[in-house]
């Protein structure tokens, strides 16, 4: 039976593992449980599945999650230290790292260098540091399973062959809310337009990178990464149905795909039962929803996003990780209203064009690029 870390349990990731733990009681232990601040469904989740310690990011909530938790036998922590602790003790052999964004860096490598099974769902701490990350789950013994549906999907393409043998990748997007959206109306996007997901019910921040496809961007640097492919053999197609969600080339001109219904459920499960498949009830993907799947090519002029991922990666060292970051604070100041739609765009663009790239040397490098960037773009705001 395997013991469970879920970093990020309230969010959306975190509750569909939940669901497919929940379908697998006798495979499955949940060992520890980190939330940011939801106290709410925290407290739900630990009455569930009574695990043996929580941590909740947010100090200032950890009152009010004691006061709600009375008589819970458990360890309680608090603080963005809690992550990291529940991380990398060695009663939890697999962990999922589902915390949005930057703060999920720390935890994720905590955890690899104890060796452990790292399912990762968030994409920030590959595109940060990918080559630290690679080199601690080499040294330590750790496994990377990719949990995004759109890796996922080519880890299991992929496996139709041998990796010398892969020759390109090709990741899907819906194309998101505003794929038809001309340049002009663009310019007056709000909030609630941009929140319109047409196939995905995701948290804000992945759903505004889902509109400006900056999501996309960074599954691109990523799945270098991942796969250990150049950049020039990774590609993307704007996919409006979300069935297909990767293609894998091989070098014999073969194409693999995997298809699947639009529900993290399933890459969820692949990745915490793989190597094995097993029936867990999920929905099953029916063929009229296959009658018609069109793809198309991203439209680079509207969405510059691709081009700043190929940019960054390309550039290699700490351009990654300012990209990352100047895009977590473009973002948040346009979910505040602080900042047009467009602005996210323009805003990531500058802090590269400002930015002197500095060699992957060392984690305290990748935080000091990661502080430079989200301090140059709240000064463009102030």
């Amino acid at each position: 039976m395997k013991a469970l870390c879920i970093l990020g349990s309230t969010g959306s990731i975190g509750v569909s593992t939940l669901d497919v733990v929940r379908r697998f009681p006798d495979r499955f232990r949940v060992r520890s449980l980190v939330a940011h601040r939801n106290v709410e469904k925290l407290v739900e989740q630990v009455r569930e599945f009574q695990p043996a310690r929580v941590g909740l990011v947010d100090d200032a909530k950890l009152p009010e999650l004691k006061a709600a938790l009375k008589g819970y036998k458990g360890e309680i922590l608090g603080g963005a230290q809690s992550a990291i602790a529940l991380a990398e003790e060695p009663e939890s052999g697999y962990v999922v790292s589902a915390i949005v964004g930057a703060a999920g860096l720390l935890p994720t490598l905590a955890a690899l260098k104890k060796g452990k099974e790292v399912g990762i769902a968030n994409k920030e701490p590959l595109v940060m540091c990918g080559p630290l990350m690679r080199k601690a789950a080499d040294e330590f013994g750790a496994t990377i399973l990719p949990i995004d549906s759109e890796h996922c999907a080519v880890f299991q393409s992929a496996r139709a062959g041998a990796a010398k043998e892969l020759r390109k990748i090709v990741l899907t997007a819906s194309g998101g809310p505003f794929r038809k959206t001309p340049a002009e109306k663009l310019k007056t996007a709000t909030k609630a337009d941009a929140l319109k997901h047409p196939t995905w019910n995701m948290g804000a921040k992945i759903t505004i990178d889902s509109a400006t496809l900056m999501n996309k961007a960074l599954e691109i640097i990523e799945a270098h990464f991942l796969f250990d492919l150049p950049y020039e053999g990774i590609h993307v197609w704007v996919h409006p149905q979300s069935i297909v969600h990767a293609l894998v080339e091989f070098t014999d001109g073969s194409v693999v795909a995997q298809l699947g219904l639009p529900d993290m459920r399933l890459p969820i499960q692949y990745a915490l039962t793989y190597p094995e498949r097993l029936d867990g009830g999920l929905p099953v993907l029916p063929i009229e929803r296959m009658k018609e799947l069109t793809f198309e090519e991203p439209d680079h002029e509207r969405f510059p996003s691709l081009q700043f991922a190929y940019r960054a990666g390309k550039a290699g060292g700490t351009a990654p990780a300012v990209l990352n970051a100047a895009n977590e604070e473009a973002v948040s100041l346009f979910l505040q209203e602080k900042v047009p739609f467009v602005r996210i765009f323009d805003l990531v663009r500058e802090a590269l064009d400002k930015h002197s790239v500095q060699p992957m040397d060392s984690l305290e490098t990748v935080l000091a690029a990661d502080r430079w960037a989200r301090d140059f773009v709240r000064h463009q705001v102030d």
